[in-house]
């Protein structure tokens, strides 16, 4: 049952990770001046931006109770780092979805940003890039250069964080960015 958990939660990384790409593609069209598909991805997700970061976050929220509390996993220093940046983010955006209140969203960004970072550090000390401190080594029973999984043969703890972190700074953007024009077809109790 465990490791069908982990399969699965790895499962969704990936499909996360295609949804990051795509993104990513969309913004780098946006910025060459072709801007269509980026039209095309707010139709797509308007009024849905907060819910599909809280989504993100919920998962990632889940996802790392599950690995220490049921795996169990024991989370390393660096893990809880990236822990502090997600889960007020699972209450932060739920509040903030209920309410239709995307105004607040870019005050957001600073966590799943500082999340990111925390995580690619995370990846380049497990992959022994860069070298893992004592107080690392010490924070958990192989620290932090340990994999505890490994599925599709990349998929770690640290490649879900920063998978789900990517997505939250996108979800963020899209949902704080807008044009007057925008704002002026929300719903009557929507703020932007």
């Amino acid at each position: 049952m465990t490791h069908d958990t982990i399969v699965a939660l790895s499962a969704l990384g990936v499909a996360g990770q295609v949804l990051v790409a795509a993104l990513l593609l969309v913004g780098l069209l946006a910025l060459t001046g072709v801007g269509g598909p980026l039209d095309a991805v707010r139709r797509l997700l308007w009024g849905y931006e907060l819910r599909s970061a809280f989504v993100v976050a919920a998962l990632g929220t889940g996802g790392s109770l599950f690995f220490s509390q049921i795996a169990p996993f024991p989370p390393c220093e660096l893990c809880w780092y990236q822990r502090i940046c997600m889960y007020p983010l699972s209450i932060l955006t739920l509040l903030l979805a209920a309410r239709a209140d995307n105004r607040v969203a870019r005050y957001l960004l600073p966590l799943p940003v500082v999340g990111a970072g925390v995580s690619v550090f995370h990846l380049l000390v497990q992959n022994g890039v860069v070298k893992e401190s004592l107080q690392c080594s010490l924070s958990a029973p192989g620290g932090c250069a340990n994999s505890w999984i490994n599925e599709f043969g990349y998929v770690t703890i640290p490649t879900l964080a920063l998978t789900g972190f990517l997505l939250l700074i996108g979800f963020l953007v899209l949902g704080s960015t807008g044009t007057a024009e925008e704002a002026a077809t929300l719903p009557a109790h929507a703020e932007r």
